[in-house]
């Protein structure tokens, strides 16, 4: 059977359309490699975001490692200035105890001086207000103590003390030397026979300073100004407070026989 014109051109376009189609289906894998590209560009965009937090990271431990160093730093610092601190209060307490050990000895070696054997010249007299012209404004109250002392324990210049330890008392009532300096004042005075004169010294250190180490002295000598006084009864009173206060006390071992040689 023979095609006719018509026909034929009927087969032609079908077969261009199936080509066409063909094709058609060839190109699309086109798509395909976009896609792939756009994965790749934002696998890419990824790792520079990786790489960018990575570097932040690092430099922010960086930070961290420079702040602790810093930390460490101070601490030393603290520590160091710690241990001189230490070592200064260590000092300081080491010159205190010092400067205690150095005036018990003192006290002692004025208690040796101005014991009642020792007998005061009477030769040496001099003014009291050539005395008070002898002292600086500007004395200290460790200096003013000291000067006082001196007069006593190394130019046994007994009659210059006493307006030394009046003067002291005057300027410093507060001081903590202030007990002491007026029970050696009343030793002084006491010495010379101005037993009134003594006894107020006396009597200040037992009324005034009761929490001192010299009242139990204090007491002894009282009582020893009221025997001497002939007030015997004022005597056994005083010497028997001595032993209630401070029954352990050498000025209580020293008070038992003289109150037993006033009681019948």
């Amino acid at each position: 059977m023979e095609l006719t014109l018509s026909n034929r051109t009927v087969l032609f376009g079908l077969v261009l359309t199936v080509s066409t189609s063909v094709v058609l289906a060839d190109q699309a894998p086109v798509i395909d490699v976009s896609s792939a590209s756009i994965i790749k560009q934002s696998s890419g965009s990824l790792t520079q975001q990786l790489t960018n937090v990575e570097r932040k990271l690092d430099s922010r431990n960086r930070a961290q490692v420079n702040i602790q160093r810093q930390l460490d730093d101070l601490q030393t610092q603290v520590n160091e200035l710690r241990g001189v601190t230490e070592l200064h209060t260590h000092q300081l307490s080491q010159v205190l105890e010092r400067q205690r050990e150095l005036y018990q000895e003192l006290d002692r070696r004025v208690t040796e001086a101005l014991k009642p054997t020792i007998q005061v010249p009477s030769a040496i007299a001099v003014n009291s207000a050539t005395v008070s012209t002898n002292y600086s404004d500007n004395l200290t109250e460790n200096e003013a103590y000291d000067k006082a002392l001196n007069l006593v324990l190394k130019d046994k210049r007994y009659e210059l003390a006493i307006p030394a330890f009046r003067s002291f008392n005057q300027n410093y009532p507060q001081s903590t030397y202030a007990p002491n300096a007026h029970y050696w004042l009343g030793q002084l005075l006491f010495n010379k026979g101005e037993l009134s004169a003594a006894e107020q010294e006396f009597a200040a250190v037992v009324q005034q300073f009761k929490d001192s180490s010299k009242r139990p002295d204090a007491l002894l000598k009282l009582a020893m100004v009221a025997q001497q006084q002939k007030s015997v009864n004022k005597a056994i009173k005083l010497y028997q407070q001595l032993l209630n206060e401070y029954p352990d006390s050498t000025s209580a071992q020293l008070a038992k026989p003289r109150l037993e040689s006033l009681i019948p």
